[in-house]
């Protein structure tokens, strides 16, 4: 999920703007971990629109895999969760203006991003896939310059159909993107594998798939800049859940397999 440079340029100049305005200085950020711990509390951001890895659930609670990662992440660290739901292109650009301390929320880690940005992780790796419904007339990745294609706003799959010179369509989340698929208004909808057939699985949604190269891509823990204390603490946080088997628990329980 990429913002194209000059969006990500232009939120960064944002951020960095709003977080200066605020009364911030050049590398005030160091001691952001200390921060956190003396409130008490972490606040993480997702679009809660991106099942089963995050979405809102009948009882109105952000659920599934990111919060529950993100919520052992915090505490491993002593402190509580905040979950915070914001729309994903402007997510990073939240986080630069100290919105919130981090994303957990699929974020794809990538060197436009990660140029303004910091990473932890990756704490799970995925693959880029095309979907069409059954018996389409699509099924070359060849064809689809003639074709209508669906993807998430703001997300690393939206830079990829561009740059191909495809009809892009884009939509707010996952959801809405399996429904246009599935209604047929777009031929064709870009997604990360996992995400994609487990909620069309989920739903019952029938779908072909068009066959590509591609390479397995991470999603990590974005922080601001200049945070090594909290980036390590983190980081240890993670290894530690990895190590002694409540990562594979998580993952069993919203993905059903271990995705690292």
């Amino acid at each position: 999920m990429v913002l194209r440079r000059t969006i990500v340029k232009t939120l960064a100049t944002a951020g960095i703007a709003a977080v200066t305005g605020l009364g911030f200085a050049s590398g005030a950020f160091a001691d952001e971990l200390e921060a956190i711990k003396e409130r008490g509390v972490i606040r993480i951001a997702m679009s809660g629109a991106y099942p089963p890895f995050n979405f809102v659930n009948d009882q109105n609670e952000v659920v599934g895999f990111d919060p529950s990662i993100g919520k052992e992440i915090a505490r491993r660290m002593g402190v509580e969760a905040e979950i915070v739901t914001t729309a994903w292109d402007g997510i990073i650009g939240g986080l630069l203006a100290n919105k919130y301390d981090t994303v957990i929320g699929s974020m794809t880690i990538t060197e436009e991003r990660d140029e303004v940005v910091d990473f932890v992780g990756p704490y799970y790796t995925t693959k880029r896939a095309i979907f069409t419904q059954p018996g389409s007339e699509f099924t070359s990745i060849d064809q689809l310059a003639d074709a209508e294609i669906g993807v998430t706003l703001g997300e690393t799959h939206e830079e990829w159909a561009r740059e191909r010179g495809w009809k892009v369509r884009t939509y707010k989340g996952l959801p809405e993107l399996l429904l246009e698929l599935e209604n047929g208004r777009v031929d064709a909808i870009v997604n990360d594998s996992i995400a994609a057939i487990l909620a069309m699985n989920e739903k019952g949604q029938e779908y072909d798939t068009i066959e590509f190269e591609t390479e397995e891509f991470g999603a990590g823990f974005a922080i601001r800049e200049g945070n090594p204390d909290l980036a390590a603490a983190m980081q240890e946080a993670l290894d530690a859940m990895m190590e002694d088997g409540t990562y594979t628990e998580i993952a069993m329980e919203w993905i059903g397999a271990d995705i690292r």
